[in-house]
This record gives structure tokens, C-alpha cells and sequence, in this order.
């Protein structure tokens, strides 16, 4: 009798700390403002993507608290990610965008990085990045057979060494043995969009389905532009004629570098954290709302219009692809190491 009214107290008091503490995460957020720091340019993609959840996202936390939008930009994201870990305070007000891209950087001991990813509270994406390579119909690659055969190499776009355009680039250079010569002198896509429209380069590599299909539409529609490459590991349902990357891999080794750092840092592009040590009830709160977000047809709808693609991945299973990284191949991060230094 002793043991089970032992049982029945500790079951009671666990009852009552878990009822106590559960709506002080939900109480605290009523009449706060959230700071989003988006560790980049206003404009670009992840500017917008933080925007529209910026509008829809409060009325999915309890409290429904104000976001504010506030750029962070430089050093190819790492100074607003290096904010959001070092400086910003754990209480859950502040919440931060960054690219995936900087985990694989970390991992392979990139400079400037001052952080270490597994201690984020990764909340979620909103979409995992499909990266496309495409190629002028001046440069007559129409297909990557077609390029594979080419006698010279064809001329790439690309920005600076870091960037996604330019490791995607080298990446597949070394995976696949693409013939390519790599122009890294742009400050932007817009610029390397420029530069192929003018015929300086025959092609770019990195750029999301979803911009290239917006930015060059009448030149797709009229043959002038083609993609021949998906990075993704599935084909977009709208690209279904297009090989990946993947399947045109011979090794093993090729294959590992192709999934490590093509489609494990796709997967992660578009991260949404908080910084280390905020409060975990709190953390659970947003992973929650994110989802909701998502799911609101008002924000669908309005992604819809402006045609930016949402496939989520969850903060749960982006905690575990950032992991993964740090369990990754030895000799791929070597690889890796050696290609992207």
C-alpha cells in the first residue's frame, strides 16, 4: 500500500510541474516582439521566405508575438550566424536564419566560423533547396551526355569560393570529371545571369529551380536557356527528363561526396534557429507554430503568388541531417577539405 501511494504522489507530482510549467512558455510570449536576423542582403531569397513568415507566423504562437525582420549581412552569412550563437540572448526573442552551407564549412575548418552547429535550436526550413545547372543554347550543351563529351571545357559562372554557385561547381567537377573552367568573379547570380545572357559564360550552376524557372521564363519557353543537371536526389516533378547529379556518379567515393555536399546541405539551406541554451519548452513552441505556418493557406496562398516553393523540413530532422555531418566519411571531409579550401 506504502509503494503505491508512492507511485500515486510521484505520478500527481509530475502531473502538477508538467501543468505549471507548460503554459509559462505558452504565457510568455503575449506582447513580445521576436527579432529575426537574417544573416544576409534585404531582396534575396531568404530575406523573402523570412518576410512572409514574419507575417503569418505570430498568430500560430501562443501570445501571438510581433516579428521584426532585421538584416544581418557579411561575410557570406557567417557574421549574423556568429551573432546569433555568440551574443544574442537564449530567451527565445531572438531567432535566426542562416545557410545550411556553413555546417559542411564548419566541418571541413573553414575560417571565420565561430560557432559550433550541433548547439543551435534548430526550429525548421521552410524548403529544401533544388539546384540546377543551366546551360545557353549558344554554348550547344543541350544535355549532360552532351557535356560530358564536350572536347574543351565549357565556361562557368560562378561567385567567390564559399558560395553556392562556386561549390557546387567544384563539387561536381571532381565527382562527375565535367569538363568546365570556372569564372568566379561575380558578386552575385543577377551578375552571372547577366554575363550568360550576354554570352561571357555558357552556363551557371546553383541556382534553385524555383528562381530559374521565375528569372528566365520566356527564355526557358524558347529554347535559349536549358537545365541539363539536377543536385537534388530526386528529380523535380517539373524537370522529370533531366538526369541528377547522382546518377551519373561511377563510385562510391563520387557518390558520398555528391550526397554529403549537394544534397545533405540542399536539405539544410534555408535553416531557422535559436541560439544554444534557449529554453526547450519555448524552442518546442516554434517548431510547432513553423509547421502551422506552413500549412496556413493565407501564407500558401501567398508564397504561391510569388512563386516561392515550400517542401519543409522540420527542426527535428534538420538536428539530425546537422549531426550527421559531424559523423560524415573521414575521407569524404578530406575530399571535401582539399576541393573547397
Amino acid at each position: 500500500m506504502r509503494e503505491y501511494h508512492r507511485g500515486t504522489w510521484l505520478a500527481l507530482a509530475m502531473c502538477l510541474a508538467f501543468s505549471s510549467t507548460a503554459p509559462a512558455a505558452e504565457d510568455f510570449y503575449s506582447g513580445k516582439t521576436i527579432r529575426l536576423i537574417v544573416a544576409t542582403t534585404p531582396g534575396g531569397g531568404f530575406d523573402a521566405y523570412s518576410r512572409m513568415l514574419a507575417r503569418h507566423m505570430g498568430k500560430h504562437i501562443p501570445g501571438n508575438p510581433t516579428f521584426v525582420v532585421e538584416n544581418m549581412p557579411g561575410a557570406a552569412f557567417m557574421i549574423g550566424t556568429n551573432y546569433l550563437y555568440k551574443q544574442a540572448k537564449p530567451d527565445g526573442l531572438t531567432l535566426g536564419n542562416w545557410i545550411g552551407t556553413l555546417v559542411l564549412h564548419q566541418v571541413i575548418g573553414k575560417k571565420g566560423i565561430e560557432f559550433d552547429a550541433r548547439k543551435f535550436e534548430y526550429v525548421g526550413a521552410p524548403v529544401k533547396n533544388h539546384d540546377t545547372w543551366v546551360m545557353s543554347r549558344a554554348s550547344g550543351i543541350v544535355s549532360a551526355k552532351k557535356w560530358l563529351s564536350s572536347p574543351t571545357p565549357v565556361k562557368l559562372g560562378a561567385t567567390p569560393p564559399g558560395s553556392t554557385p562556386y561549390d557546387n561547381a567544384a563539387v561536381l567537377k571532381e565527382a562527375l570529371g565535367l569538363p568546365m573552367q570556372l569564372v568566379s568573379g561575380y558578386k552575385g547570380t543577377a551578375e552571372i545571369r547577366l554575363a550568360l545572357d550576354g554570352g561571357e559564360v555558357s552556363g551557371l550552376c546553383g541556382l534553385a529551380w524555383a528562381s530559374t524557372k521565375v528569372t528566365w521564363r520566356k527564355q526557358l519557353e524558347s529554347g535559349e536557356i536549358k537545365v541539363v543537371l539536377q543536385n537534388t536526389a530526386v528529380a523535380h516533378p517539373e524537370l522529370p527528363g533531366v538526369p541528377t547529379a547522382i546518377s551519373l556518379a561511377k563510385t562510391e567515393a563520387s557518390r558520398k561526396l555528391i550526397e554529403l555536399a549537394l544534397h545533405d546541405v540542399g536539405a539544410i539551406t534555408y535553416l531557422y534557429t535559436f541560439p544554444p541554451g534557449t529554453p526547450k519548452d519555448r524552442v518546442q513552441l516554434f517548431r510547432q507554430g513553423f509547421q502551422a505556418t506552413l500549412k496556413d493557406p493565407e501564407f500558401i496562398a501567398e508564397a504561391k503568388k510569388g512563386n516561392f516553393e515550400l517542401d519543409p523540413v522540420p527542426g527535428e530532422e534538420l538536428e539530425k541531417i546537422v549531426n550527421g555531418f559531424f559523423k560524415a566519411d573521414p575521407a569524404t571531409i578530406n575530399r571535401l577539405r582539399d576541393l573547397l579550401k
